[in-house]
C-alpha cells in the first residue's frame, strides 16, 4: 500500500510519459492491425493468381485436346503423301491410322478433303472427298454441310499468309467451334497438297469433355472458391458452367482466359467467391487481432510495471542520496582525527616518545582507513560508469568477408541467387569490430536478398581504394532512384514503389550500417540505378599499409561464430 501511495505523490511528469507511451503501443497496434489486413489482402490476391494460372493450365489442356491425334503428321513424307494421293486417289497407311485415330474420338464426327487444284467449293464440278471410316478410303462427298467449305476457306486464306514462314507440313485453323481445318504443305517446294477439315462434334465438346473437365478441375464452388463459366461472347450465352447454381453476371468476372489458338468466339471467364482458404485467412486475421488486443493490455500492464519500478528506482535514489551523505560524514571523521594529531605535533605540546608514537599510529591508521574508503568509490564509479565499446583489432578484412561468405553461401544459393566473392592480394590490415564486421554484411547482404525480384546476383567485392580497403556487395536488382539515395541510411526509411510493398522490413538496417562503420571509423557509399541493381561500398582506413603476407596476426585471432542472414 505504501508503493502506491508513493505513486500517487511521484512527480506528474512520470504520468505524463506514461500515457504517451500507452498512445504509443495503442498506435503501434493500429499500425499492426493494418500491416494484417495488408497481408491478409495479399493472400487473398495470391490465391487469386494461384486460380489464374489453373485456368491458363485448363485452356492449354483443351488445346492440347484438339492437337493430339495429330501429333504424328509431322512426321508424315508429304510428298509422299501427294503421290500416293494422285496414284491411288487414298493416302497411305501411315497417314490412314491418323485420320481413323481421329474418328475414334468422339470429338471429330467427320472429315472432309480437298486437294489443292480441285476446290469442289468453289468449283461444283470438281469433288470434295468424304473419309469413310469403315473401309479406310475417301469417297465423294454427295451433300457436303456448309460448315465444311466455310473451313476450307478460312484455311486457305489463313496458309496463303504464312506459307513462306510455316516450318512444320501442316497448319491449322479453326471455324469457331465449329471444324478444324489442317493444310498439308509440302515443305520441299512450299505447295499445298490439299486441305483435311474435321467437324466437331459440339454435343460432346461440351457435354461430354468441358462440363466433366471443368467440374473435374475446378471442383465444387463451396471447395474450390470459384465459379467458371464457358461463353460464347458473339451470342452472349454461356456454354457450359462448374456450378449451373450461379447465374452469369458480367459485373462479377475476376478473370477472363480465351483459348489459345482455338474456339476463337468462346472464352473462359471465371467469379470469386469466399472459398476456404480465404475462410482461414479471415480466421487467421481475427485471430492474430484477438491476440494483438491481448497483447496491448499486456504492455499497458508492462508500462505501469515500469511507473512502479520507477519509483522503486526513485527510492534507491534516494537511498544512494542517503549513502553519499553518510559516506561524506566517514570522510570527515579519519580527516578530522589526522588533523588534530598533526596540530599536537606540530605546536609541539606532544614531547613524550609514546605519545608521538601513539600519534603517529593514528595518523597512519586513519590514513590507511581514508585511503581503502576513497579506493570502494573509485570501484563503484568505474563500474557504474562501464560500457560497451568497439573493440576494434587489426585484421585481414578479406579474410572476414570470405569467412562470412563461405558461412553465408549454401543459405543465400537455396534462394536462387548467384553469390560470389572475389578479393585482391595483398590488401593492408584495418582496425575493425569483427562482430560489427559481420553485422554489416549481414544487413547489406540480406537488402540484397529481399530487393533482387528478377536478376538473382550477389557479389561480395574486397579491394583497395588508396590507404582504405573498400569492401563491396553488389547486386543487380531493383535498384534505387536517385531521389531516394540520400534517405536510404536514415532511420525507419524506405524507398516507396510496389516491390517494396511486397517486401517484408521496417528501414533500419541501413542506419545499423551507416552506425557501425562510422564507430569503426569508415564511411559506406551507394551506387545505384532502377532496374540495374546497386552497389554499397565500405570504405575502411588502413592501420598498417604494408600488407601481411601470411597473415600470421589474422590466424592467431580468436575466432567469433558468424550469424548467417536471415530473410523474413
Amino acid at each position: 500500500m505504501s508503493l502506491f501511495k508513493n505513486i500517487k505523490q511521484s512527480n506528474p511528469v512520470r504520468w505524463f510519459f506514461f500515457g504517451v507511451a500507452f498512445i504509443a503501443v495503442v498506435a503501434l497496434t493500429g499500425l499492426n492491425i493494418y500491416s494484417l489486413y495488408a497481408l491478409r489482402e495479399t493472400t487473398i490476391e495470391s490465391a487469386k493468381e494461384n486460380k489464374k494460372s489453373q485456368l491458363e493450365e485448363f485452356s492449354h489442356q483443351v488445346r492440347q485436346r484438339f492437337y493430339r491425334p495429330f501429333w504424328d503428321i509431322a512426321k508424315l513424307d508429304m510428298e509422299l503423301v501427294e503421290n500416293t494421293w494422285q496414284s491411288s486417289g487414298n493416302f497411305p497407311n501411315s497417314f490412314k491410322k491418323v485420320l481413323t485415330d481421329a474418328l475414334d474420338d468422339s470429338l471429330f464426327s467427320e472429315i472432309y478433303f480437298i486437294p489443292q487444284e480441285m476446290d469442289g467449293c468453289q468449283n461444283p464440278d470438281k469433288p470434295i472427298y468424304k473419309y469413310d471410316k469403315p473401309v479406310e478410303f475417301f469417297t465423294i462427298s454427295q451433300e457436303t454441310p456448309d460448315i465444311v467449305c466455310d473451313g476450307f476457306g478460312i484455311s486457305k486464306s489463313t496458309i496463303k499468309v504464312i506459307l513462306n514462314d510455316i516450318r512444320w507440313n501442316n497448319g491449322v485453323s479453326f471455324d469457331a467451334h465449329r471444324s478444324m481445318t489442317l493444310s498439308l504443305v509440302n515443305l520441299n517446294d512450299r505447295s499445298v497438297v490439299g486441305y483435311l477439315n474435321f467437324t466437331i462434334n459440339r454435343d460432346y465438346l461440351v457435354n461430354g469433355f468441358l462440363k466433366p473437365e471443368i467440374e473435374a478441375q475446378f471442383g465444387p464452388t463451396s471447395e474450390s472458391g470459384l465459379v467458371v463459366w464457358v461463353r460464347d461472347w458473339m451470342q452472349n450465352s454461356v456454354i457450359v458452367s462448374n456450378d449451373d447454381s450461379f447465374p452469369f453476371s458480367r459485373d462479377a468476372v475476376d478473370i477472363r482466359q480465351r483459348f489459345t489458338d482455338l474456339l476463337d468466339n468462346w472464352v473462359l471467364q471465371a467469379a470469386f467467391i469466399e472459398s476456404p482458404t480465404v475462410a482461414a485467412t479471415n480466421a487467421s486475421f481475427t485471430r492474430n487481432l484477438v491476440i494483438l488486443i491481448i497483447a496491448v493490455i499486456v504492455l499497458s500492464g508492462a508500462l505501469l510495471f515500469i511507473i512502479i519500478n520507477a519509483q522503486r528506482e526513485r527510492e534507491l535514489a534516494q537511498r544512494q542520496a542517503g549513502f553519499l551523505a553518510n559516506i561524506t560524514h566517514e570522510l570527515k571523521t579519519p580527516l578530522a582525527v589526522m588533523q588534530a594529531a598533526g596540530e599536537n605535533i606540530a605546536d609541539g605540546r606532544v614531547t613524550d616518545g609514546n605519545r608521538l608514537k601513539n600519534y603517529g599510529d593514528h595518523i597512519y591508521n586513519e590514513a590507511v582507513r581514508l585511503k581503502k574508503m576513497i579506493e570502494k568509490l573509485l570501484d563503484v564509479a568505474k563500474i557504474d560508469s562501464e560500457s560497451t565499446l568497439v573493440k576494434a583489432a587489426p585484421h585481414q578484412v578479406e579474410h572476414l568477408v570470405e569467412e562470412f561468405y563461405n558461412t553465408n553461401r549454401d543459405f543465400i544459393e537455396s534462394k536462387g541467387f548467384e553469390f560470389t566473392f572475389s578479393a585482391e592480394k595483398a590488401l593492408p590490415v584495418v582496425m575493425i569490430d569483427r562482430d560489427h564486421m559481420d553485422t554489416i554484411l549481414n544487413n547489406l547482404v540480406e537488402n540484397a536478398v529481399k530487393y533482387s525480384s528478377e536478376t538473382k546476383k550477389i557479389d561480395l567485392r574486397v579491394e583497395q581504394q588508396g590507404q582504405s580497403v573498400a569492401v563491396s556487395v553488389i547486386d543487380q536488382g531493383d535498384g534505387i532512384n536517385k531521389k531516394s539515395q540520400k534517405h536510404i541510411f536514415d532511420k525507419f526509411y524506405r524507398v516507396e514503389n510496389a516491390l517494396t510493398a511486397k517486401t517484408k522490413g521496417h528501414g533500419l538496417g541501413l542506419s545499423i550500417v551507416k552506425t557501425m562503420v562510422e564507430i569503426n571509423g569508415g564511411k559506406v557509399y551507394v551506387q545505384s540505378q532502377p532496374g540495374k541493381g546497386s552497389v554499397f561500398t565500405v570504405v575502411l582506413p588502413a592501420f598498417i599499409t604494408d600488407p601481411v603476407k601470411e597473415d600470421d596476426h589474422y590466424a592467431e585471432m580468436p575466432k567469433t561464430k558468424q550469424t548467417p542472414v536471415h530473410i523474413e
